[in-house]
């Protein structure tokens, strides 16, 4: 089962000045490859700089999730406190997330 959520990226699209471009698009996750869930303060900070795109809540929290990709690891950027892209997943609170 994957489960769908908001990522926030930068834009590969060409753009003036010397800041990223950040945008937002859907996302599916396997459950079965998240590593770690962890909040991620940066981009927090980021949108009350007006650094995100317009339309977002400024109280909005944001999530780094860490994914497992064989020898490579992957992390993105997801709208929502840890805790509701946890549930969103279908990963209980007592299951460790860590795989050894």
């Amino acid at each position: 089962m994957v489960t769908r959520l908001v990522e926030v990226f930068v834009s590969n699209e060409f753009h003036t000045g010397t800041q990223n471009k950040y945008l937002l698009r859907e996302i599916y996750v396997n459950p079965k490859h998240v590593v770690c869930l962890r909040e991620d303060s940066l981009f927090k900070q980021k949108l009350h700089e007006g650094m995100l795109p317009e339309g977002l809540n400024k109280e909005q929290h944001f999530t780094r999730i860490y994914l497992n990709r064989g020898q490579a690891g992957l992390d993105v950027v997801v709208v929502g406190l840890p805790s509701s892209i946890q549930e969103s997943l279908g990963l209980s609170k007592n299951k460790q997330l860590l795989r050894g």
